[in-house]
């Protein structure tokens, strides 16, 4: 066991197929899309690798196309959370005390399973239709990162398994020992991303933990999918527990429950500190203090210094804040544009944003796609009113919406001024981007105007080619994101190149996709082992000779 730990070589990352015109890969996805499009599937609950079907139904749909139902699942009541619970602390006995080496093959199991199989094709496909993203969004997310969480942490246990004592003496052992937490984990999934989605239920369950999943309602179509990807795999029944729901109707009884272990979560801010207070108020209840794990909002910034090269800053803001129609925790939702290149800059983006296609996902020629659902079309179209009706903004590109097939929103860009506008501070998750103009002279005052204007700290980017200008920018910032770029995008973290995380009102910062999390999951229980013990309870000292 000692060689094997030893010797795990660092995985590399999984490549991101193009989907270029004639290829293999762009003829077998277009194959899955049309195929899954014209299906309408029952999607049930699985507890205990039984499918459950309570007649308490939703739709999910397309959001490019919101009459286009793809599938209906069936929604959980407190009767299904509890037997979840009761499946995971069974499946627990087992699982917890199974080998690493069987556990990580699981995993290394469905990430070859989908790099190598027509299930990266499912997942993407399904990512497309379910999701609205296109390929290539799917591609990076659902394939490739899914694949990379699935291997990178296989890695990362087995470096934790291999992290021992320094030292033992002549006459004793003294070793560490991970154990899985005494309970299960409550893993809360986004909409947004498949892989994150797959992330949070198998993080832990890799370390020997069961988990409960509860997908995002708008998302339910993927992770179905993705459940079926690891039964394929050879998952044990009930070590992942899929319940979709209200988020009440299953937060309320998990987190009530003596057994509750951990939340693994993704989402607002306001729901995750909601969790926490509950989590806090029933501490009583628990064996052991619950870990916390959480990725929340951003209002993630673009600063750029005058020195800045303009292209680069002007195709960098496009891809941040309207790649996957903003829709991501890392998209660019705020800019600061010091005046002497804003000309410059204004024309390249308003110019671009005219070649800006976006429709279905299924036609591959369109850039940007709808957003996720109706809650979120009326919540981003709201910024965008009010931007329209204010005398401290105004809109230079796009600004129209439109929900009669789809929910679609054109990429929009608010120039304001005033650096502490609404859409400025407030997270708004959606293809809206607002900058701020100011005086070149002023850079140092404006750094710590964007780093004060918002209570979060995800992601954010300098770009300008003055090194002086990139250091004080790095230091000012310091605390304004978890994940910092230097004349580049601040979307796009790779796992294992960029742990994923941030701190303030943007999470615990546990760095999703490195070692730091799955150092979360485990319990340390240290040993040491005497071999020749000692007879007499006298000690040196004790004599008077």
């Amino acid at each position: 066991m000692a060689n094997a730990i030893f010797n795990v070589q660092l995985p590399p990352n999984e490549p991101v197929k193009n989907y270029a015109p004639g290829s293999p890969e762009k003829a077998a996805l277009k194959t899955k899309l049309d195929e899954m499009a014209k299906q309408t599937i029952d999607i049930p609950i699985i507890i205990g690798g039984k499918e459950i079907r309570t007649g308490d139904t939703d739709n999910c749909v397309m959001p490019h196309d919101h009459k286009h139902i793809l599938g209906k699942y069936h929604k959980v009541g407190t009767k299904e959370v509890n037997d979840a619970i009761a499946s995971s602390m069974k499946a627990h006995k087992d699982w917890s005390r199974m080998d690493w080496q069987d556990r990580v093959s699981v995993f290394l199991k469905a990430a070859d399973l989908l790099s190598q199989t027509e299930w990266r094709y499912i997942l993407n496909a399904a990512t497309m239709l379910g999701q609205s993203k296109n390929p290539f969004q799917a591609e990076i997310d659902a394939a490739a990162e899914l694949v990379d969480f699935f291997r990178f942490n296989a890695y990362y246990a087995m470096k934790i398994y291999q992290e021992q004592p320094l030292h033992s003496p002549i006459g004793m052992w003294n070793r560490m020992e991970y154990r899985p937490l005494e309970g299960f984990i409550f893993a809360v999934a986004p909409f947004n991303f498949t892989s994150i989605c797959g992330n949070l239920p198998t993080a832990p369950a890799l370390m020997g933990n069961v988990a409960i999943l509860k997908p995002a309602s708008s998302a339910v179509y993927s992770a179905y999918w993705i459940m079926k990807l690891l039964e394929a795999a050879g998952l044990p029944e009930g070590v992942i527990n899929f319940v979709p729901g209200a988020g009440s109707k299953v937060g309320n009884p998990v987190m009530d429950s003596e057994h509750f272990a951990g939340i693994h979560f993704t989402g607002s801010t306001s729901v995750f500190q909601g969790m926490w207070k509950t989590v806090s108020n029933n501490l009583p209840k628990y064996k052991s203090y619950p870990r916390i794990v959480g990725e929340t909002g951003g209002k993630n910034f673009i600063f750029a210094h005058q020195s800045a090269d303009v292209k680069a800053l002007g195709t960098a803001m496009i891809r941040s804040a309207f790649e996957y129609q903003g829709q991501k925790c890392s998209a660019a939702s705020r800019a600061y544009i010091p005046k002497s290149i804003w000309p410059e800059l204004k024309d390249f983006i308003v110019n671009e944003l005219k070649t800006v296609k976006m429709g279905d996902p299924r036609d591959f020629s369109n850039f940007m796609n709808a957003v996720i659902d109706k809650g979120a079309f009326d919540t981003i179209t709201g910024y965008i009113d009010y931007a329209k009706k204010s005398n401290e903004a105004k809109i230079i590109s796009g600004g129209n919406y439109d929900s009669t097939k789809g929910y679609f929103i054109e990429p929009t860009v608010i120039e304001t001024t005033n650096p502490k506008f609404k859409s400025m501070e407030e997270e708004i998750f959606g293809p809206v981007l607002t900058l701020y103009v100011y005086d070149d002279s002023k850079y140092e005052e404006t750094l710590n105007i964007c780093d004060q204007t918002s209570p979060y700290s995800l992601t954010g980017a300098v770009f300008a080619q003055d090194r002086y200008a990139v250091e004080l920018a790095n230091k000012i910032l310091v605390n304004a994101a978890g994940n910092f770029y230097i004349n580049d995008k601040p979307t796009g973290a790779v796992v294992g190149q960029q742990p994923f995380g941030g701190a303030r009102a943007s999470g615990t910062n546990d760095k999703a996709g490195s070692y730091l999390n799955l150092l979360r999951w485990v319990s340390a229980r240290t040993i040491k082992e005497n071999f020749i013990p000692p007879h007499d309870y006298r000690y040196p000292f004790m004599s008077e000779k």
